[in-house]
């Protein structure tokens, strides 16, 4: 087995890979010299059946003295296979830790999936996904990953315990959902037009406004512009501000629905009754405040409970500890009103965090206004499939929703109150246009116990599980769209 192994250290050497690999060639592609065409050419250069590429650009990796036997029997006893994955072991300064990484399917499309930093190729199936594209400048593994799966199997090598083939020695960080936003524009665009071909060459991409229909409901007369639904769990300290700030919104004829899941003993409750008629905070000329109360922790429920009931127009999206701001329902609203084929709207957030001692919120300005510039006209529905975020807040007209089967109740797999709302962005947006607000018209609070930041790793990777799994069902529909459309 032939050894690549790209660097991002000139002065390192390598020489210690013979020990575990000694029949192997071990060439150093430098990180200073690659290229899509350098590593194209140099992929090419080799003749056999398969070849170890070694990532070696931010960490040092030891192999297991069984590491060689092993990728070779699996490449040995694996049919129709392109890439053969593992998972690994993290040296921490001594503190050892494992990698369980996820087994691939279609769905897996996401840029930051780890698939490790050591890779078996089927040199076949090399020959026949190259050369990388030339616009490629910095994601080559990615765009490599997502050609050699549309030709073969990608293999994952699991692991128990003391069975990864490989270590990196490698501080272990938190897992942050927000570390996406810091990607630069040009890596972001690069990214994009990555899994834009990826989706072409599997007949999943959505052409610019292809599948668009008008909604039906555009010129139907409400009651009300606007329902606001705020499922909510145990966040007695949060719900005031939230309901608050609904209430100071420029557009009135709007209605707030709180929807209490933790049964009639959520300290939530009394909160929110103090908005109610006889309350302390009730005002009789401010939009009115329902509560519904639910014993089932469930999102998706409280959520579809909520438009159920809904009186307005459009829904409004507000999470029980973040806040709009004055005029969201109003730019809004103000979308909808400029184009009948727009089902849903997505604004764009600041992210604030609150003090754990004085309770204050204090605006974060090392994260810039979250605007999704990734979600363009042309392409947002297929960028949607890169990213996990789809940006706040989110509103759709509420009959749409009924029409699409309303939003996932935990039935979707590993959904555990989460993933809901991406899901049915990614179904909206297959049937009508997604408008944006490109100002920030909502805000992020960060808090202790919030569930937007360092959060586990088994969390992590149960969510993405949980989205790739939509990502999948996403695909799959889009493949048979086109198939339909194109025969």
């Amino acid at each position: 087995m032939n050894i690549l192994v790209i660097s991002g250290d000139e002065s390192r050497s390598f020489d210690d890979y013979k020990n575990y690999f000694p029949d192997s060639t071990i060439d150093v592609l430098e990180q200073s010299e690659l290229s899509a065409q350098t590593l194209s050419d140099q992929l090419l250069s080799y003749s056999g059946e398969s070849l170890l590429l070694i990532d070696a650009r931010s960490e040092n990796i030891e192999f297991k003295n069984s590491a060689a036997e092993l990728f070779e029997l699996v490449a040995e006893t694996t049919e129709d296979w392109s890439l053969i994955y593992a998972d690994y072991e993290v040296d921490d300064q001594g503190c050892l830790s494992d990698e369980h990484l996820l087994d691939h399917h279609i769905g897996r499309v996401r840029d930051n999936t780890d698939y490790g930093k050591v890779w078996v190729l089927n040199l076949e199936k090399v020959q026949q996904v190259l050369p990388l594209a030339k616009t490629t400048k910095q994601h080559f593994l990615y765009e490599l990953r997502l050609r050699l799966s549309e030709c073969g199997e990608l293999i994952h090598i699991a692991n128990r315990y003391a069975g990864s083939p490989y270590r990196i020695f490698k501080a272990v960080g938190e897992q942050n959902v927000f570390d996406y936003l810091m990607a630069s524009k040009e890596s972001q665009l690069e990214l994009e037009l990555i899994l834009n071909e990826h989706l072409k060459r599997i007949d999943a991409y959505l052409a610019a406004g292809d599948y668009y229909a008008p909604v039906p409901y555009y010129s139907k007369e409400y009651d009300l512009t606007a329902s606001i639904i705020i499922p909510v769990n145990d966040r007695p300290e949060f719900i005031g501000a939230a309901i608050d700030s609904i209430l100071a919104q420029t557009v009135q004829d709007i209605e707030i629905i709180v929807v209490v899941n933790g049964g009639e003993s959520d300290p939530t409750i009394p909160e929110v009754q103090a908005y109610l008629p006889g309350g302390t905070k009730y005002e009789a000329a401010k939009p009115e405040v329902r509560l519904v109360v639910l014993d089932i922790n469930n999102i998706g429920l409280c959520l579809n409970v909520g438009l159920k009931r809904a009186r307005g127009k459009f829904y409004v999206q507000l999470d029980s500890d973040d806040q709009l701001t004055p005029d969201a329902v109003e730019k809004i609203a103000a979308v909808y009103d400029s184009d009948d084929t727009i089902g849903m709207v997505i604004g764009s957030y600041e992210v604030w965090e609150k003090d754990g001692k004085s309770g204050e919120i204090h605006r974060m300005d090392s994260i810039a206004v979250v605007t999704h510039d990734e979600w363009t006209e042309a392409n947002g529905r297929n960028n949607l499939l890169r990213i996990n975020g789809a940006g706040a807040p989110r509103s759709f007209y509420i009959e749409t929703a009924r029409d699409l089967g309303y939003l996932d109740m935990n039935t979707s797999a590993f959904a555990r109150n989460y993933g809901e709302d991406y899901d049915f962005v990614s179904r909206m947006s297959e049937h009508h246009r997604i408008g944006r607000v490109w100002d920030p018209i909502y805000k992020v609070i960060r808090h202790g116990g919030g569930t937007d930041h360092n959060i586990n790793r088994a969390t992590v990777d149960r969510n993405n599980n949980a989205k790739d799994e939509m990502r999948r069902e996403a695909i799959y529909r889009r493949q048979i769209m086109n198939e339909v459309n194109y025969g």
